[in-house]
């Protein structure tokens, strides 16, 4: 029967891609294991060093330091971080969404230049037509902390050259294997807020630091290593990130296709019943008309 035939090469080809979507789940899980240990690592520095150069800047004061001064934002760079693959749930269409929503409020009044990691951004932003600086759209889990740290420096370079006003990250920061947090924050400049310091503040109330060699040395020496260290801080939590949505995807395909198959031979099974069953009564009309 060709529908007995369809039907089971339908089950045989749900079954083969059942068996990439494992194999991909457990591709993906080695990886984020990876990924997460990184993450888990770091985040005790990275979370800490926030509060650190903020209660520095505001001791120091705007003078101290290029990277601490605020101006208006005419040219601003825009640093995204999304996968050079799909098959990860929608990991890279909320975060575009999202980055593309905040660069179109950026070129309706000021220049806009992009920093992008991953062949999905890199693809949506050049149908776009926005102008890139810089592209990372191969092998992005790979490209080390070497690469990413250069990008810091070019930031860096950028801003103290009066080249770009502000520099902004968007990532999906990862929080958990059932989805991660779409995060856009602005990097530079580090301008601390005027915020009144009094007795019990974390930052020490009125003891003043005692700044050795200087402000301005401890500033120079801090500041561009802490633009580098949240860049990669940003790579590493979105590494995590894709890695767990891929995982959950792919975990999801699996069971879904689990259904399907069990569906689909249900069907079977009664299509089958029914050709038996009209074979049968095939066999018995005939039984009865010879009788007669």
């Amino acid at each position: 029967m060709p529908a007995l035939i369809d039907l089971r090469r339908r089950i045989r080809s749900v079954r083969n891609t059942q068996q990439v979507t494992k194999a991909m789940k457990t591709v993906a899980t080695a990886k984020y294991k990876k990924a997460h240990r990184t993450v888990l690592e770091g985040r005790p520095h990275w979370h800490a060093a926030p509060a650190l150069i903020d209660r520095l800047a505001r001791r120091a004061g705007e003078s101290a330091h290029p990277l601490l001064a605020a101006r208006e934002e005419r040219r601003v760079d825009l640093v995204v971080f999304t996968s050079d693959k799909g098959l990860c749930g929608a990991f890279n269409a909320n975060l575009l969404a999202r980055a593309m929503s905040f660069a179109g409020k950026i070129a309706e009044t000021s220049g806009l230049r992009l920093f992008l990691f991953g062949k999905k951004g890199t693809n949506a932003f050049r149908r776009l037509r926005y102008p890139i600086e810089r592209a990372f759209a191969e092998n992005t889990d790979r490209i080390g902390e070497a690469a990413v740290r250069e990008v810091g420096e070019a930031l860096v370079r950028r801003f103290l050259y009066l080249e770009t006003d502000a520099v902004y990250l968007a990532y999906n920061e990862f929080k958990s294997v059932l989805a991660p947090k779409i995060t856009l924050l602005r990097l530079l400049p580090l301008a601390a807020e005027e915020i009144p310091v009094t007795g019990d503040a974390a930052d020490g109330g009125d003891i003043r630091p005692d700044w050795e060699p200087s402000a301005p040395g401890l500033m120079s020496a801090l500041l561009p290593r802490y633009v580098e260290d949240q860049l990669l801080h940003a790579y590493a939590e979105s590494q995590a990130a894709e890695q767990a949505a891929r995982m959950m995807a792919m975990d999801s395909a699996s069971k879904n296709a689990e259904d399907l198959i069990a569906r689909l031979t249900l069907h079977l099974n009664k299509v089958r019943q029914a050709g038996i069953t009209k074979e049968l009564l095939e066999i018995m009309t005939a039984v009865e008309a010879l009788k007669s």
